[in-house]
């Protein structure tokens, strides 16, 4: 049996749906457990995918809840706890209470190696525990280990020691030149990340196998394994591959990703959610409440009865004045002129291509 736990967060967003699909297809013999932080203020498709994969998965996907004894939903037990003061970029104690604190409870302190859907056309790291027991692995990056992982593999100081290793892993025709490259200090000329790159660049499976070899002298969860299949994976998945795995299979795409059409000044444009989340996300841009308020107008009303006491979702603008007329019309008028800008740069379906540059805008922990 397994000294490491192997589990995967489903988030409801479709790079997290994506990864459960990829990894228990091209890894089965993983003994994979999969888990979802329940807020209670998801959307109905968020729950509808969660059914979805675990149909096409033929598993049950645990369900986590924060102030799991209590009986109002979760968001509003630590709500009234915080003293009705909204979570926001500055406060995210949403996060911390609502998906961190339970999936930490749910690992205790057993190995654990959590796998995380951060593309490889990404750049951002994505949730790291502080907590030694767990490890996070990135299947879809041509670099799947964490920074901290890296950092200490790559260090100066252990450049004898990786080389050591490294003569007992075939590099083939470019032993000597891996050889070379972690020779080479880091220094202001040559970055970690221009060392980490050079050597991902010459053979990605040798240098995992370099990791693993060093993550036996360490205390990670990976330290107990005497094997891991994802040292020989050399896919990056990128935002295209996500959709394509999510149709493909079945399971499909979150329905709040779909565009719908809007009419403003003899134009047309298109809104949608562009991630997963609670429907009153403080991430959201103005646009997506709008086609909160538009599309799903009880959820909006809820998200409004939480401002009070001068505590607003967004920053400088409630959202009974964010539904005024004019400033609907506004937000709308300022949005479809920014798709004109950037509707060269995308065919695709989806807000979220044409918002690219908003994406990595948010929690790791709930976005993913």
């Amino acid at each position: 049996m397994s000294k490491v736990r192997h589990v995967l967060g489903i988030s409801g967003g479709k790079d997290s749906a994506a990864l459960a699909i990829y990894i228990k297809t091209k890894y089965p013999s993983l003994n994979l457990e999969f888990y979802s932080c329940d807020t209670g203020k998801e959307l109905d498709e968020t729950y509808q995918l969660v059914q979805n994969l675990e149909g096409y998965l033929g598993i049950k996907i645990k369900l986590l809840k924060g102030a799991e004894n209590s009986s109002e939903d979760p968001f509003d037990h630590f709500l009234k706890m915080y003293g009705g003061y909204l979570p926001s970029s500055n406060s995210r104690w949403c996060t911390k209470k609502l998906k961190l604190d339970p999936f930490e409870k749910y690992v205790g302190m057993d190995n654990v190696i959590s796998y995380v859907g951060i593309r490889g056309d990404e750049d951002r790291e994505g949730y790291i525990s502080t907590k030694k027991n767990i490890q996070s692995i990135f299947p879809f990056r041509k670099n799947i280990w964490s920074e901290d992982v890296i950092a200490k593999t790559l260090s100066n100081q252990n450049i004898e020691q990786i080389i050591s290793y490294s003569k007992n892993i075939d590099f083939g025709k470019y032993q000597n030149k891996v050889v070379q490259i972690i020779s080479q200090k880091i220094d202001a000329s040559f970055t970690q990340i221009q060392k980490l790159n050079v050597l991902l660049d010459t053979d990605v499976k040798g240098f995992n196998q370099l990791v693993f070899d060093f993550l036996k002298t360490t205390d990670y969860p990976l330290s107990k394994e005497d094997s891991f299949p994802l040292l020989d994976n050399e896919d990056v998945l990128v935002r295209d591959d996500i959709f394509r795995i999510l149709e493909e299979s079945g399971v499909g795409v979150p329905a709040y990703y779909n565009k719908i059409d809007f009419a403003i000044n003899g134009k047309i444009g298109q809104y949608s959610r562009s991630r997963s989340g609670c429907y009153f996300c403080f991430f959201q841009q103005k646009i997506e409440w709008i086609w909160l308020y538009e599309q799903h107008p009880n959820l909006y009303k809820k998200a409004m009865e939480y401002e009070k006491d001068g505590y607003t979702w967004g920053q400088n603008e409630s959202l009974e004045e964010l539904i005024h007329p004019e400033r609907v019309k506004q937000v709308k008028e300022e949005y479809v002129k920014r798709m004109e800008r950037n509707a060269a740069k995308s065919k695709s379906p989806y807000l979220i291509d044409i918002l690219d540059d908003e994406e990595g805008i948010g929690c790791a922990s709930c976005f993913i």
